[in-house]
């Protein structure tokens, strides 16, 4: 995971590859009289970024005790569906009205199967049987709807095709419909203590 500063006005190239699930996570340290300011601005900035070409999924994770820290959490399809997010003018005009409300931000950037986790995933996650075993209970139901509801139409291919079909099926499935869903309805559970 890389941390830098967040990007302003332009994209850097390497995050706008495509292929691949990304997860940006932008973190603030809200000036205490701002907090309601800033959950009213996060909203509606979220909002917009949900309702974006290519976002999967948006989530605001407020600070801990003693802290001012917020996470603003955009998931997005792939890294082009990202760089037109962070090129948009809503995003510009969004930077511009946060600038009183916050001081500076930390940016981060996972890709690929790495993300499934990151849509509701505080700083400290909670401990990692909990994705284990979440990731093998999703595994196990896609592959047997697979089994039940496809392999007896494709038994006369190709061992090979039939394993790439199905892998090709879990591998989708689980990256962009099954996990990010999941990932947000048992945020609580899954951030439970170790």
């Amino acid at each position: 995971m890389q941390r830098r500063p967040a990007p302003a006005s332009s994209t850097p190239a390497h995050l706008t590859t495509a292929g691949e699930p990304v997860t940006v996570t932008v973190a603030r340290d809200v000036r205490p009289a701002q907090r309601e300011a800033f959950e009213r601005w996060a909203d509606d900035v979220l909002g917009q970024a949900a309702a974006f070409p290519g976002n999967l999924g948006t989530s605001l994770l407020r600070p801990g005790p003693g802290s001012t820290r917020y996470h603003l959490v955009y998931r997005f399809a792939d890294g082009e569906s990202l760089a037109r997010w962070e090129r948009s003018a809503q995003r510009q005009q969004a930077l511009e009205r946060v600038e009183h409300l916050a001081d500076g931000a930390d940016y981060a950037r996972v890709a690929g199967l790495d993300s499934f986790f990151t849509a509701l995933t505080p700083p400290r996650p909670g401990p990692r049987w909990r994705l284990t075993v979440l990731t093998i209970a999703v595994v196990f139901a896609i592959t047997l709807a697979f089994q039940l509801l496809v392999a007896p139409h494709i038994t006369s291919w190709p061992l090979p095709a039939r394993l790439l079909l199905s892998a090709t099926v879990v591998v989708v499935l689980l990256g962009q419909v099954v996990m990010p869903r999941l990932s947000r309805w048992l945020a609580p559970w899954l951030r439970g203590r170790r």
